[in-house]
Parts: C-alpha cells; structure tokens; sequence
C-alpha cells in the first residue's frame, strides 16, 4: 500500500483538519490561515492573507502574525500549506468539504448531469460554514454557501420530481425548508413535489404551514406564484 496521507479540512458544522482520520490540533491563529485558503481554490496573495486575518494590525505585525502562523503549521508527514514568497494556497491533495459540496451544488444548479448518490447526500449534510466563528470573511463566505446550497436542493427537488423519485425529491425539498422556513421558493417546489405525486392533502398543509408562518414573522401574504399553484388544488379560491 502507499505511505500517503490523506489529509482533510473539515469547515461545515465546524473547522477540524484530519490525517488518515485522526485529528490534527492546530492554534488559532493557524486554523484561521487553514480556514481562508480552504474557501479559495487558487493561490492568495500573502498580503491578502495577513490583511484579512489581522486587520487591526500595522501590516509589518501583520506578516509577523501570518509567518508565525504558517510557523505553527509545520507537522511531519501532513502538509497543509504551500508558500512561496509572494502567495499561499492549501498543499496538493487536501480535501476540503466546502469545495466538494459547492461541487455538488453546482452540478445540480447546472442540471447537465444526473443526481449523484454521494453528491445529493453532501448537500443534505451539510451545515453552515464555521458556524462559531463571527468575522466578516467567513460571514460573507457563509451566506453566498447557504444560498447556493439552497438553490441546489431546489433544483434537485424539481429534477427528481420530474423522473418519479418523489421520496428523494421530497427529501430535498424539506431541507430547502429546514435551511430558510421563510423562503418561498423552497415551499413552492416542495408542494409542486406533492401535487405531482398526487398528495393534494400534503400540497395544502405545507401550503398553510407557510402562510401562517409568512404572516406571523413578516405580516406578508404568499406570492401570486405560489396562489397560482395552490389554484390547482383549489380551484379560484385560494386557501387559508
């Protein structure tokens, strides 16, 4: 067998890096360093770097922090970072769980292949980026994840209902729910789900579900959208 280490950069649900499956410790400041170059995948200027991490800091303090830092990061036989002097990126080889689930995102966003098994399962699992962690850069990263996530699962929702695999279909459409209750489109698939396998009665308590919970956080009604699809099921009138 081969003596390679497989490495790996857990951000979802929280940071972890691991070798073989055992987890590496590794100091603030590293994890911070590990964290930013694991959500770009091409190399990062190095001022960028320490102008990110330590934006309280005069630029000489800053580089000192991020030399420390990349010090730190040294281990035997798990290499997690190459440097040059000028820009930084994560080794060859680390797997990064951010970068695999915005793959499977985009795959179904695109539509051009079939749901994967593996694919479809990472975008059910998944959380939200560092989710202890409060600075603007991982903020910023976390938010446009959680759109294109919930975009995927509603994709994935149409795309299933639309080949008869309504118990998948169905799944990906509550969890578009569970990531934003408030979000229209995510309720609207899901009930489309319902109608097409012939739930009406599942198409109409989802339906309500949404519109109390529309009226009691935001005192805001339900699209014509999704009245025009409710219709179906109703007739002229609208339920409430």
């Amino acid at each position: 067998m081969s003596g390679e280490t497989t490495t790996r950069v857990g951000l979802l649900r929280g940071f972890e890096v691991s070798a073989n499956g055992h987890v590496v410790a590794l100091p603030r400041s590293a994890q911070r360093v590990v964290a930013l170059l694991a959500l770009h995948d091409r190399p990062v200027q190095r001022l960028y770097v320490a102008g990110t991490l330590w934006l309280d800091s005069t630029e000489d303090r800053a580089n000192a922090s991020l030399r420390t830092a990349l010090w730190r990061l040294r281990r035997p036989n798990c290499r997690l970072v190459e440097a040059t002097a000028t820009h930084l990126e994560l080794a060859k080889g680390v797997e990064v769980d951010v970068r695999e689930t915005k793959a499977a995102a985009e795959q179904a966003i695109d539509h051009s292949t079939p749901a994967d098994d593996d694919a479809t399962a990472a975008l059910y699992r998944a959380g939200e980026i560092l989710p202890d962690w409060y600075e603007d850069w991982v903020l910023l990263e976390r938010e446009h994840f959680r759109q294109l996530r919930l975009h995927a699962l509603e994709a994935l929702c149409a795309d299933l209902a639309a080949v008869g695999r309504f118990a998948e279909s169905t799944r990906a459409g509550l969890a578009a729910v569970e990531g934003e209750p408030l979000r229209e489109s995510a309720h609207r698939v899901l009930i489309s789900t319902y109608l097409a396998e012939g739930n009406p009665g599942e198409a109409l308590r989802q339906y309500r579900l949404f519109t109390r919970m529309l009226d009691e956080h935001l005192g805001l009604e339900p699209s014509p959208l999704m009245k025009d699809l409710m219709s179906a099921v109703t007739g002229a009138v609208t339920p409430r």
